[in-house]
């Protein structure tokens, strides 16, 4: 018990750190999908059928052109970018990152501007892909994870955070 505790607690390892962050960035990401596909599944419709969220389940859905997927896409996108980057702040401030570099109103201002700079780029990616591509929202929602995962590991650990 006494080890587990501080493998969680350690933030000068840079092994064990990566591990933690991937661990922290995986919760978020379960609530930024979670968030993101119930938002536009339930409130405002961007599936088209093909994603494996509505295979699995066997969902009902309303179809709608690709022009409001896109824009439904892009909302849902930053409802659950608001959420799911409050997650990970507080995940990372308490797990993985030595906060104290700035004010922790600084800190977390810069947090949310370098994710909000990353996921603008992730998003409009993902958007792209359906608009000119038709691509289901699931693989326009991969292609703006892995755009915002590796931009905001770097700028975390070395803009905001002390390592």
């Amino acid at each position: 018990m006494q080890n587990l505790k501080k493998i969680l607690l350690d933030k000068n390892h840079a092994g064990i750190q990566f591990i933690k962050y991937g661990l922290c960035g995986c919760t978020a990401l379960t609530v930024d999908m979670m968030v993101a596909f119930l938002v536009a599944w339930l409130w405002l419709p961007a599936l088209n059928g093909d994603e494996l969220f509505v295979k699995w389940f066997g969902l009902q859905f309303e179809v709608v052109s690709e022009g409001i997927r896109t824009t439904h896409f892009i909302i849902g996108s930053i409802i659950a970018f608001l959420i799911s980057n409050l997650v990970a702040y507080l995940l990372n401030v308490l797990f993985v990152f030595k906060a104290g570099k700035h004010s922790r109103r600084k800190e977390l201002g810069m947090f949310y501007l370098v994710s909000g700079i990353s996921v603008g780029i992730g998003v409009a990616l993902g958007a792209a892909l359906i608009s000119w591509l038709g691509m289901p929202y699931d693989y326009s929602y991969i292609a703006k994870v892995i755009s915002t995962t590796l931009i905001n590991y770097v700028a975390r650990k070395y803009l905001i955070f002390n390592g």
